[in-house]
C-alpha cells in the first residue's frame, strides 16, 4: 500500500460497527493499517473476526447512543482516537401527519444529537493531546455518514431526513472550526445499498426495478463501496479534504 492511502499506526472508532456499512467500514480501515474500535449495542464477533481474518487488529465497545449524552463516556472508555466514524443510525418510519414526538426524538437522539456529542468529545480529546505535547502532530479525522435524503426529501421519514440534512450542516461547521486546528470534518452519502435494511425493497421486483432505473451505474451498492470512500476520506490522500460531502449514490444524485 502506497503511503498516502496507508492508516498504519492510526486508531480508529466506528459506531453501528456490528453489520452492514459499518463493518465494512472497520474491515477496510483495517486493511488500511488502522486499529479498529468497533462500536455497537450488540456484539461485534462477526466484525472482529473478519478484521482479524484481513489481518487486521480489532475490539469491541459496547455503546448504546440512545443516551446521546454518553458520547464523552464512551469515547474516554476508547483509549487516544486518531479517527472517528459516526455511522450508527435509525429509521422510523409513518405517514408525517402521524408521526409520533416519541419516534422523533428517537432518531434525532441517535443520528444526529448523539453525532456532535462524539465529535465535541472527540475534539476535545484531540485538542487536549495536542495542548499536552505541542511538538508531536497529534491530528484527527472526522467522517459522518449522512445520505441521499441529506439533499431529498423522502417520503414518510420525516425524522431520517431532518437529521441527515443535519448531519450535513454539522459536517460543515465543525469543518470551518476544527480543520485548521488539525481536524478534518468530512461526510459519506450513501445511496442504495444492499444492506439488510433495503431488504425489502431488493425483494419487491417493482421496487427494485424502479430504483435500479434512475441509478446510472445500473446496481445497488456494496458496503465495500462505503468502506472505500471512508478509507479515502481518513487517509494522507485526503489532508485537503474538508467539509466535504462525498456522495457514493452509483450515480443516482446526477439523474
Amino acid at each position: 500500500m502506497t503511503t498516502e492511502f496507508s492508516l498504519q499506526g492510526r486508531r480508529a472508532l466506528i459506531t453501528g460497527a456490528n453489520k452492514g456499512i459499518g463493518q465494512a467500514i472497520a474491515v477496510g480501515l483495517a486493511r488500511a493499517g488502522a486499529h479498529v474500535v468497533a462500536a455497537a449495542r450488540t456484539n461485534c464477533d462477526e466484525t472482529l473476526a473478519r478484521v482479524r481474518a484481513a489481518g487486521g487488529l480489532a475490539e469491541f465497545l459496547q455503546m448504546d447512543l440512545s443516551d446521546p449524552a454518553q458520547g464523552a463516556e464512551i469515547l474516554s472508555r476508547a483509549g487516544p482516537l486518531d479517527i472517528l466514524v459516526n455511522n450508527a443510525g435509525i429509521i422510523r418510519r409513518a405517514d408525517s401527519v402521524d408521526y409520533s414526538e416519541a419516534d422523533w426524538d428517537a432518531v434525532m437522539d441517535v443520528n444526529l444529537k448523539a453525532v456532535f456529542m462524539l465529535c465535541q468529545a472527540f475534539a476535545r480529546q484531540i485538542f487536549a493531546r495536542q495542548a499536552n505535547n505541542p511538538d508531536n502532530g497529534t491530528t484527527g479525522r472526522i467522517v459522518n455518514i449522512a445520505s441521499l435524503l441529506s439533499y431529498q426529501g423522502g417520503i414518510r421519514v420525516p425524522a431520517y431526513t431532518a437529521s441527515k440534512h443535519g448531519v450535513a450542516g454539522l459536517t460543515r461547521i465543525l469543518a470551518n472550526e476544527w480543520t485548521g486546528r488539525g481536524i478534518n470534518v468530512n461526510a459519506v452519502a450513501p445511496g442504495y445499498i444492499a444492506t439488510s435494511n433495503t431488504e425489502a425493497l431488493r425483494s419487491d421486483e417493482g421496487r427494485n426495478a424502479e430504483i435500479l432505473s434512475r441509478i446510472p451505474a445500473g446496481r445497488w451498492g456494496e458496503p465495500e463501496d462505503i468502506a472505500g470512500a471512508v478509507t479515502f476520506l481518513c487517509s494522507p490522500a485526503a489532508n485537503y479534504v474538508s467539509g466535504a460531502i462525498l456522495n457514493v449514490d452509483g450515480g443516482w444524485l446526477a439523474r
